[in-house]
């Protein structure tokens, strides 16, 4: 079977990266299926991101996600579970927001209305990558991205973040080869809300990267594909 003929997979970004964020994977996995990476910043509402990229699916694929783009996948499976073959989870979280995390995300929707977005900050990048990345290339590229997305698909992504449904309920019903990865320092979304998903997607695998933080794919790239790839097989 040659890599067209093989199972598709669609890799879900996070809150404002576009395909840079999986454009190594998407590269070194092309002799294996066919990849695909959806743009995910048209739309306002879990539910409508989710209705879209089905709409640009295949019938049947492989599904990774990370960060906001689990959200997505959540819903995917809501909407229709039967069309997803196995899921990656990368550095997200099924539960909702904390009453302080969802008040600081609105604060940060008020700030980029009433002033001038510029994607994201240097002082958040410790938040975002291991510290050894700090000043270096991976820092760039999420900086890059951020800008790129910018304020208005920024304000829908987090808007649509902030209103996503618990998915904790639903785990239970994910009878899929699941494969659910977290760095080891990951602030945003701890190994913590990882086990939580292992806990509850029967026979789901659990990978803790060290010295990673919230964005392997670009931290730890050859280990990102070594995983997915493997997954895949």
């Amino acid at each position: 079977m040659t890599a067209t003929d093989a199972l598709p997979l669609i890799l879900l970004p996070g809150l404002l990266c576009d395909q840079r964020l999986w454009a190594i994977q998407a590269a070194d996995l092309a002799d294996t299926c066919p990849v695909l990476i959806p743009d995910l910043t048209r739309d306002l509402g879990i539910v409508a991101l989710a209705r879209r990229v089905l709409a640009e699916a295949p019938p049947r694929f492989a599904l990774g996600a990370l960060s906001m783009g689990g959200y997505v996948a959540f819903e995917i499976l809501r909407q229709a579970p039967e069309r997803v073959v196995r899921l990656a989870l990368f550095d997200t979280m099924a539960s909702p927001d904390a009453p302080e995390r969802a008040a600081q995300r609105r604060a940060m929707l008020d700030l980029a209305e009433r002033g001038r977005f510029l994607g994201i900050s240097p002082q958040l990048l410790p938040r975002l990558i291991h510290a050894s990345r700090l000043g270096t290339p991976v820092a760039d590229t999420v900086l890059a991205m951020g800008k790129a997305v910018g304020k208005e698909a920024f304000l829908r992504q987090q808007q649509s973040i902030i209103d996503r449904p618990d998915s904790r309920p639903t785990l239970a019903q994910i009878r899929i080869p699941t494969l659910i990865v977290v760095g080891a320092q990951d602030q945003l979304t701890p190994p913590a809300e990882a086990e939580l998903m292992h806990a509850g997607i029967q026979d789901s695998r659990l990978v803790v990267l060290d010295n990673c933080g919230h964005l392997p794919p670009l931290e730890l790239p050859e280990r990102t594909t070594a995983l997915l790839r493997e997954w895949l097989a």
